[in-house]
């Protein structure tokens, strides 16, 4: 069985305490650092630890087996920008504001490296934000900022190193930003620090570096079978099929005569899937020279370590690419923490953890008070020693794009064996799709939609009154979104895939 994690890479700290008992449990030691590590559509189930057949990814499944593996972690929103302020302010979309890859992270709002700043940490981020497409200037709470504009390139991408422009960095990004991060890590410095490593892989274009570049060949890849069982889904999965988000679409440049529904184009699909595990193999390089150096610096152990992605991927499965819907592959993350003191022994953590839990977790195992009014939970708890009062729904939530129109307006809940999503319309009219109910325990592939069969109209009211609950649960009374316009089949803009 495949267990989600949540890839960030996290070291925190106990520092400036607020009560006197804190203060004293932390007099004897030195405040930990945080190294966060940010992957950019990272499965849940692709890596080594999370029982991944083919993909070697040992220096992060090091991590897994010393520290805190996270098996059932969650996106709120399946779309990088939403998500990505979600970890940083354990806030919804609807609240936070960032619904979309276009919209910029409040300026005013609090985030978990900007608190712990102004507590005294040094604190720098190096690599790929994606919050403010055109934007790639400093932003606050951080004393060092690297990144870029957009989407950034697997090789020779253009930097802003923190304010000053340069016009290309020559190299492999997750070589490049690695190499960023440790010449960071090696100044001296007297305070506690914070890093945000935030990587593009292994977002599309999937472009793996040379000495990666045939390392799944020999792995035959097929479309997966649930491509197909569609008789149950609403119709605009079927409708999806053959747009910038479908399995006879061009694959993100892969395939370069589409709509292709011919068995023999399952070869477009499979170099499509090979590139995105070769990037991952980076990763893991990257992940193994961040961690030797803490080593030999005598830092790794008083070091939180969070390694984790910020939304999931459709592979195939319902018969589509990219994320944004709800099923089980776009919504589930990896999340690994190491930091001994949270857990000296490794421990698999089954309860359900969110994006938005990582803000108030971390502040609070940086010894920092959580600010009032976040929708996260810090799970220091959960993984300690359990908590019983832990949650056991969540809500899901997405807004239909007109710059990526493949994907309704959804609103679902999720509790530990069942999932219920529907699709309105935007204007307080009907569901213009069918809605999708599903028996986790005993189908956790998403085969068989039950919202139409009789048999289950009771546990159907159930989902559909929790839904309620949970939407009112994070403030949503006036539920504001986009008018749902359809499937329609145009390709995105060049500048914005």
């Amino acid at each position: 069985m495949r267990f989600a994690l949540l890839c960030a890479l996290f070291v925190s700290s106990q520092y400036a305490l607020d009560t006197a008992s804190h203060a004293a449990e932390s007099s004897s030691a030195a405040p930990p650092n945080v190294l966060f590590i940010l992957c950019d559509d990272l499965r849940w189930d692709s890596l080594g630890c999370a029982g991944h057949r083919h993909l070697k990814t040992p220096h992060i499944d090091r991590l897994a087996s010393e520290g805190a593996f996270f098996a059932s972690a969650f996106c709120t929103t399946s779309l990088c920008s939403p998500s990505r302020a979600s970890i940083l302010s354990g806030l919804y979309a609807h609240t936070h504001g960032v619904t979309n890859n276009f919209t910029e992270f409040p300026t005013e709002m609090a985030s978990f490296p900007r608190l712990l700043h102004d507590a005294g940490y040094e604190t720098a981020y190096i690599g790929k934000w994606h919050m403010g497409e055109n934007n790639d200037e400093k932003r606050p709470g951080f004393d060092y900022f690297v990144t870029h504009k957009g989407q950034g390139k697997y090789f020779d991408t253009e930097f802003n190193i923190d304010g000053q422009r340069r016009e290309v960095v020559p190299g492999y990004y997750t070589t490049v930003v690695t190499d960023m991060a440790e010449k960071w890590l090696k100044q001296p410095r007297a305070k506690p620090w914070v890093l945000m490593l935030g990587h593009k892989a292994p977002h599309s274009f999937y472009t793996p570096e040379e000495k990666y570049q045939q390392a799944f060949d020999k792995v035959d890849v097929k479309y997966p079978d649930t491509a197909f069982a569609l008789e149950t889904q609403p119709k605009w999965i079927k409708e999806r099929l053959p747009t910038w988000h479908g399995i006879y679409g061009p694959l993100f440049d892969f395939r370069k005569k589409f709509p292709d529904d011919r068995p023999e184009a399952v070869a477009d699909f499979t170099r499509m899937i090979r590139g995105y595990w070769s990037t991952i193999l980076s990763v893991d390089d990257s992940v193994g020279r961040l961690v030797q150096h803490l080593k030999q610096t005598g830092q790794l152990d008083n070091t939180i370590i969070v390694f984790m992605g910020d939304n999931g991927l459709l592979n195939g499965e319902h018969g589509m690419v990219d994320k944004r819907t709800m099923h089980e592959p776009s919504i589930r993350i990896p999340l690994i923490v190491r930091y001994p003191a949270l857990t000296p022994q490794p421990k698999r953590v089954t309860g359900m953890v969110l994006t938005e839990d990582i803000a108030p977790s971390l502040l609070e195992l940086c010894g920092r008070p959580i600010p009032t009014g976040l929708h996260g939970r810090s799970w220091k708890k959960l993984v300690q020693s359990g908590d019983p009062a832990w949650r056991r729904s969540f809500l899901y939530h997405y807004n239909y794009e007109k710059q990526f129109p493949y994907t309704p307006n959804i609103r679902g809940v999720r509790t530990e064996d069942w999932k219920y999503s529907h699709y309105p319309h935007g204007d307080g009219k009907p569901d213009r799709h069918l809605a999708e109910l599903y028996d986790l325990k005993n189908d956790p592939d998403e085969r068989h939609n039950l919202v139409a069969d009789p048999r289950y109209a009771t546990r159907l009211k159930e989902m559909q009154s929790e839904l309620n609950r949970v939407l009112a649960e994070v403030g949503i009374v006036d539920d504001k979104m986009p008018l749902d316009e359809g499937i329609k089949q145009q390709l995105p803009d060049q500048k914005i895939r």
